[in-house]
Formats: C-alpha cells, structure tokens, sequence
C-alpha cells in the first residue's frame, strides 16, 4: 500500500564532498582545528520551532563541513529543548558521525530552581552537565563551558569542576565565556595549574560590540587560548535587513527587547556606510562582518544562529573573500569610530 506522506522528509546521507566546503582554524595552541563558521542553536531548535526547519538547518551545516555545533543547557525555549531537539536529530542523522563533530555545551545562567541551579558551583555545573548528556543522547561533549561568571564562588572551585568533568570523561576540552580579562587570565592560569588547559573563551564580539579588543584578545593570545565570536551580526544590524531602514516584521520593528528600534535607528548611518563598503567588496554586509572578525589569528571561529538553510549558506560565501586591504581597513575603522 501507498504511503501517503508529503512531509518530503527523506532519510540522511552526508554530503561526500563536505570537508572541501569549509575552511578550519587551529585553536589556540591545541590540536584542534575548528570550522571558521560554527553553528550555534541559541534560537530556532526550542520546542516552539519547526523540528523539520531546524534538521534542515543541521543536515546543511554539516554538509558544508560546518562540524561544530554549539549548546548550552537553557537553549530553547523552554530551557533544555534545545539540547533535547539536538538529541533526537543527532540520534537520526548524526550518530554515525560522532567522532567527525565538536559538540559544545555551558552551564552558568539559571537552569531550575534553588541555589543550585544557576553560577558557578561544583554542584551545578556537575549536576548540570550530567542532564545535559541525558538530553543530547550523548556520553560526553567535545567542550564543556563555564557560560558566565560567579561572583561569589571562588574561581578556584568553578575550575576545580571543570578540571574534573574532564577527568571524569564527561568532556574532552573545557572553556570559558563572557568573562572579562582579569578573570580570563586568572581562570587560565588556574587550570593550566590543574593539568586541563582552557581550549576556548566564547565572548560577544561584533563590528557593533568590541569590548574583548580592550584586554581580553591580548590575553588569549599570550596564553595560547582560542576566541569564538557569538552574535558577530548584531541580532541581525549588520545584515543587509536594516540597509533602508526599519522594515516591517523584523526584529526592531516588533519591539523586542534585544533589538530595540532606538538601537537600529541610532546606527543607521554605519549600517549603511558599511555596507557601502561591503558592495565595494563584492560581499553582503554579513559576509563582510564575519571576514572582518576572522582578520585577527586570535578568533578561531564565528558562531552564526540562523533561522533557514540559506540563511547558513550565505554566512559559509563569507569565507570566499577573508582579506581586507590597508585602504579598506581604513575605512571601517572610520565608520566605526
């Protein structure tokens, strides 16, 4: 009998022709090298999206050899939807693949209630990372972050407990995030005392957001440490979105609260005089942003959110022009200034 299912869902095979997509950076001074774009589930793989679009948006990623796919525990939403939709793609499509993919995930923002379901402590991050495993299907992750930090608890126990879950084969690598130069090099030289040396630091970095280029860049360099940029678009300003203003249904025309319409307006002139150089170039606005942050040796990769598998694709068409003359280096820096 005819089975009558127009869902046009078709089994997975994997591009043959996938590792010739991507270009990959080493990390620091590790052995791992990681695709100049990497993807990131933040948004569109919660319960409330469309499970079809966000496989899609995987089965893309990794036919271009984007093999890095980046987690936290409160993706969603709901909080851990994320890393349960994750689990069920990953144990459809990608399970045979283990070994070819760099799988992330953090704890460090609230995750459930009472004082040990949120920050810094030994308890939460270990509690943390176990639910996490549960829901991904997995038995370890490639890299473990501690997503922000503590205020309260001493460093040395959040890195203590970060030195263990690698001991304890929960991950292979640990890093850190969002944290400021002092800490970074105080957390580094931590664990490098500890024997587990910090393979990354995720920070926000964008043309928009340069507050790692006052100190923390230098830090990472000097100890070997790896930069992944997130949100290298700004929520979407450095897009060609926002090039003739505010358009109806975006993001700064429905008000949310992390794209205000105040904030687009406010940054128009640049949008528009960067994309002006950008067309100069023979690239996106976007294509350009994510070049630009790839110019420094001490950003790894750029970790790009997307909502469709064009989308990702065009992000990938940054990586065909990374070079940037005097002249027009000159020029942004202008802009942005």
């Amino acid at each position: 009998m005819k089975i009558n299912d127009k869902s046009g869902y078709k089994p997975y095979t994997a591009s043959d022709g996938r590792y010739e997509q991507m270009q990959y950076k080493r990390c620091g001074k590790s052995g791992i090298q990681l695709p100049m774009i990497s993807l990131g589930l933040w948004h569109n793989f919660g319960h409330a999206d469309d499970l079809l679009k966000a496989q899609q948006i995987l089965r893309t990623a990794f036919d271009h050899g984007i093999v890095h796919f980046d987690l936290a525990n409160n993706y969603g939403p709901p909080y851990g939807s994320a890393e349960t939709n994750f689990g069920r793609l990953f144990k459809e499509d990608f399970e045979s693949h283990r070994d070819e993919l760099f799988i992330s995930s953090k704890a460090g923002y609230d995750m459930w209630p009472g004082p040990y379901g949120n920050l810094g402590s030994r308890k939460y991050l270990i509690s943390s990372l176990d639910q996490s495993l549960k829901r991904m299907n997995l038995d370890y992750v490639d890299l473990f972050y501690h997503h922000r930090p503590d205020p309260d608890t001493p460093l040395e126990e959040t890195m203590s407990a970060l030195d263990f879950i690698v001991r304890s084969g929960r991950a292979l690598y640990v890093g850190i995030s969002n944290y400021p130069a002092d800490l970074a090099k105080r957390a580094i030289e931590i664990l490098n005392d500890l024997g587990t040396p910090c393979l990354i630091h995720q920070a926000r970095y964008s043309m928009f957001d340069r507050w790692v280029e006052g100190g923390l860049l230098d830090v990472l360099g000097n100890t070997g440490v790896g930069c992944i940029a997130f949100s290298p678009l700004e929520q979407g300003m450095l897009t060609n979105k926002y090039v003739k203003g505010i358009p109806e249904g975006s993001r700064a025309a429905r008000s949310m609260t992390y794209l205000e319409r105040e904030t687009v307006e406010k940054n128009l002139p640049k949008i528009k005089a960067l994309h002006e150089i950008a067309q100069n170039r023979g690239q996106s606005l976007s294509d350009m942003a994510i070049a630009w942050l790839l110019k420094d040796e001490r950003v790894t990769s750029v970790l790009v959110g997307v909502s469709s598998s064009e989308q990702l694709v065009a992000n990938v068409k940054a990586l065909d022009n990374l070079g940037f003359s005097s002249d027009e280096l000159e020029k942004i820096q202008n802009v942005l200034n």
